[in-house]
């Protein structure tokens, strides 16, 4: 492609988002930032500017409450968040938020005034955006210098991590980030496939975050090479945002059989085994099922089957990934649960039995029932379980910290574990798990430190 065809796709491009920008009508109530994003950030003011052409001034609103922009816009499920609360929704198409937040902010990373926040108070002051959204002004406020020279460790790289350090560090904090592998972004490197989420933008959204003068520790994993004792000792506060990602099981017959596989694994890992010409069941419903069966088909699999023990409808995961997957070849089997893993050594067959959704007293949703003499065999080759992840308890005990009756890290509710200058949230704490419900537990807990530390000063 020639520069002047490079410069028509740009200006093509261009023209569709101002055509989708204009879509948007500004509400007043903003029901997509009230009720949809969990970040709130103030989307109709932000699409407003940009849509007059200001992108500069609509980064800056947006940027106030979120770091994941480029990110958010382009993997949230926004369907079932901002653009589900969309007036427009209501008798036709929700306006485009997540295309246009990815659109401001990748702007903002490609022209480089990103960095304009990181080199000036400019944002000390009340902005004319500020002034009329208390939730905006809350984050300006955050730009004031109230921790300069106070030391922060953050432990893991991944979305709560990352927006926790960069919110400490526009407070004036000095930061820390303890990665344990070689690279940043937690899931949105080792988890996320690459046909779902470029890493050219994770890196770039990456190194935005980290040129606000934060360091980064890497090869550095809790209970190996990294002590809590030694950071709670050396630092005035530390924050654990390391996640939950140790596959759960489902403990059926035959899940310890080889070729049976965790899908959070698979994903994090990157190391798969030959699916060329094989069949894979897919156990789940969620993100990481449609990732890992997309991927897996990707990878040469025969026959990529998902199997979800409730209605399409109550799918967890996204509805653009579920017609994607559909679109590529995968099959799905809803109301079906995984009963048995069956063969001699390795996965040869599975059985299956078909489920009826029941509602129960107490329950919010139907619960999936056995259809008693419903079940069924159907050959296989591998199986690959995505029915959740868990936190690595191991490392909880082996640190002495506290922990829930649902496995997760105890803390208050301030994110704080009781008794020390140890904070905590995302996963670890049992926070819905997508990217931006753990970026605002990153914010949350930078707000929380900041209150702990000047709460110490007096």
């Amino acid at each position: 492609m020639n520069e002047e065809q490079e410069t028509n796709v740009k200006q093509v491009k261009i023209e569709e988002i101002q055509e989708k920008m204009n879509y948007c009508l500004n509400c007043v109530a903003k029901p997509c930032s009230k009720n949809g994003c969990p970040l709130s950030n103030d989307i109709p003011t932000f699409i407003k500017l940009a849509k007059e052409g200001n992108l500069e001034e609509a980064y800056k609103v947006l940027s106030e409450m979120t770091v994941l922009g480029s990110i958010c816009g382009r993997i949230c499920p926004h369907q079932k968040q901002c653009e589900g609360s969309c007036v427009r929704g209501i008798k036709g198409k929700p306006v485009s938020i997540g295309e246009i937040e990815s659109y401001i902010f990748d702007n903002a990373l490609e022209k480089g005034y990103y960095k304009e926040g990181i080199e000036s108070d400019e944002h000390n002051q009340k902005s004319e955006h500020a002034e009329k959204n208390e939730n905006t002004q809350n984050a300006v406020n955050c730009r004031i210098k109230t921790l300069k020279d106070k030391k922060i460790a953050v432990v893991g790289g991944g979305p709560a991590g990352l927006t926790c350090s960069s919110f400490l560090a526009r407070k004036g904090a000095e930061v820390t980030i303890y990665e344990k592998y070689d690279k940043l972004g937690g899931i949105l490197s080792h988890g996320i496939p690459d046909f779902r989420l470029d890493k050219s933008i994770v890196e770039k959204t990456v190194n935005s975050i980290i040129e606000q003068g934060i360091r980064v520790e890497y090869n550095k994993e809790l209970g190996k090479n990294l002590s809590l004792k030694d950071l709670s000792q050396n630092y005035d506060a530390v924050f654990l945002a390391f996640g939950a990602n140790i596959p759960r099981k489902m403990v059926i017959e035959g899940e310890e059989l080889d070729g049976v596989y965790g899908g959070n694994t698979l994903l994090e890992l990157n190391c798969h085994p030959d699916y060329q010409n094989k069949s894979v069941a897919i156990i789940g419903g969620g993100n990481v099922a449609m990732d890992c069966a997309r991927t897996i088909k990707r990878l040469g699999a025969k026959r990529v089957v998902v199997i979800y023990r409730r209605s399409e409808a109550e799918m967890p995961a996204e509805v653009k990934e579920i017609v994607d997957a559909k679109k590529e070849g995968i099959e799905f089997l809803f109301q079906n649960n995984i009963t048995k893993i069956l063969g001699n050594g390795k996965v040869e067959k599975i059985e299956c039995i078909k489920t009826e959704l029941v509602q129960k007293e107490g329950e919010n949703r139907k619960v999936p029932v056995d259809i008693e003499g419903s079940n069924y065999i159907m050959n296989m080759d591998y199986v690959v379980m995505a029915v959740g992840a868990k936190v690595e308890l191991e490392i909880l005990e082996n640190e002495g910290l506290p922990s829930t009756k649902k496995k997760y890290l105890e803390v208050n509710e301030n994110c704080q574990i009781e008794g020390t200058n140890i904070f905590a949230g995302g996963d670890l704490i049992g926070t819905t798990s997508t990217v931006a419900w753990a970026a605002r537990d990153g914010r949350k807990v930078a707000n929380e430190i900041e209150k702990y530390i000047i709460g110490n000063i007096e």
